[in-house]
């Protein structure tokens, strides 16, 4: 429990840039303090003290704003910003070097007493608000936009927004990508981008058939005029 103390500090430092000192950390983050509720807790999950394992989360939810279940498996440099909010559940499994943002759920959809909750891959990114609700697999290096809801399983390296979560970058179109979590695509944007565009091209192709109707509305007057030539009066 107490070797993972020392990364989980470095993890911070890597990937924090307004912290300042180990005393900051070990004060003022609660993410750092979650992990550390949950590491006790997780030893006495695993060691049968079931109950105490729940207290001891119950007090770290408490101090913290973060509600990790004893049971959950999470794996070496993992990051929480921020963190209120944050729900991981007793059958979530993390794998290494995954970050979630403040108000993310790891949660179920079902009562029975099995594997509810979701799997996380190495590397995974999850922003602020997100919600993963299933015993489904979110793939390595993988990106969950903020506020999504995914409940289905997510490939490796895709990135994923939207309610319901959609993938709208796969692994292929992510190759040499260096892809912010503040930079990622907004399917809603696009569409709506892409009907202003055809709303324009329609009102160009109405136009010009407005022209052209009227250019054939002339001819057709030239025709339908009769060509009567004026009567002469004969000298009386």
């Amino acid at each position: 429990m107490f070797s993972h103390l020392k990364e989980d500090l470095k993890v911070v430092f890597e990937r924090d840039p307004a912290v300042r000192s180990v005393f900051e950390i070990i004060f003022c983050y609660p993410g750092f303090h979650a992990m550390i509720f949950y590491r006790f807790s997780h030893w006495l999950w695993n060691n049968g003290m079931k109950f105490f394992a729940r207290l001891v989360s119950h007090i770290g939810r408490f101090m913290t704003g973060i509600e990790i279940h004893p049971g959950a498996t999470i794996g070496r440099g993992f990051f929480i910003d921020h963190g209120m909010g944050v729900v991981i559940g007793e059958t979530a499994e993390i794998g290494d070097n995954c970050t979630l943002y403040h108000g993310v759920t790891l949660g179920g959809t079902s009562w029975a007493k099995e594997k509810r909750h979701p799997t996380l891959g190495d590397n995974v990114i999850i922003g602020s608000g997100a919600k993963i609700l299933g015993p489904f697999k979110v793939g390595d290096d993988s990106k969950i936009g903020s506020n999504s809801v995914v409940v289905k399983e997510v490939p490796a390296m895709a990135t994923v927004v939207g309610i319901p979560g959609r993938v709208v970058m796969s692994a292929e179109k992510r190759q040499g990508i260096d892809l912010q979590h503040d930079k990622l695509p907004d399917p809603v944007a696009k569409a709506v981008s892409c009907i202003f565009d055809q709303v324009h091209r329609l009102e160009d192709r109405v136009e010009e058939l407005q022209k052209e109707q009227q250019s054939l509305q002339e001819r057709l007057a030239q025709y339908e005029t009769p060509n009567v030539e004026p009567i002469k009066k004969e000298a009386v």
